[in-house]
């Protein structure tokens, strides 16, 4: 039982080890959740990132209309994003939710569950998404740079539907819009550009 408590203590410093190896500081957050937005916006935006715990922190207040979402160092990859903040509410409750050990199906179910109760509110016009990915060992840690990073769009249009805005749900051809989720809160399109090869 003595070895079993050790084994499990020792996993637990490990993972807050990996954890705090991990962190970046605040400045680099901020430059990296930057990388998402139009060049144009940066300097103004909202930005949440993560502290050495990783629990998400607000690390800078901004004047414009893009919130953006420092990388996640508890998941593998890189990934940051910027959205317009009429999708704050929707995007605060996914972390409210995740903070409390709710699943992806549990977040989206009781997310449905409050926007058709109209208690959560979705935009009432098109919102733009923008999300940059990459591979860890692409990152200079140091400077924030990502090499060879990759940018999609995703525009949020609630209960869109294939019929009105004559989009496929699914991609014909590399880098063409198509609309996920049809017809939910959730329906938004997706606009991934093609490899350049």
């Amino acid at each position: 039982m003595k070895n079993l408590l050790f084994a499990l203590l020792g996993l637990a410093f490990g993972f807050q080890g990996i954890a705090q190896e991990k962190y970046l500081s605040k400045e680099i957050q901020i430059k990296m959740a930057g990388l998402a937005a139009p060049e144009e916006d940066r300097a103004n935006i909202t930005v949440y990132g993560y502290d050495k715990e990783g629990k998400v922190v607000l690390l800078k207040e901004g004047s414009n209309n893009l919130v953006c979402i420092a990388d996640d160092p508890g998941m593998n990859g890189i990934s940051v994003s910027c959205y317009n903040k009429k999708l704050e509410p929707f995007m605060s409750r996914g972390r409210e939710l995740k903070a409390e050990g709710k699943d992806m199906m549990e977040r989206r179910a009781i997310r449905q569950k409050e926007v058709e109760s109209g208690k959560l509110k979705m935009p009432d016009a098109p919102s733009m998404t923008y999300i940059l990915t990459g591979k860890e060992a692409n990152l200079n840690r140091e400077t924030g740079e990502l090499k060879d990073a990759k940018l999609r769009y995703v525009i949020y249009m609630p209960y869109a539907t294939t019929e009105e805005t004559g989009l496929p749900d699914k991609p014909h051809t590399p880098g063409m819009p198509w609309l996920m989720d049809p017809g939910t809160h959730r329906a938004h399109i997706m606009i991934t550009p093609a490899d350049k090869n």
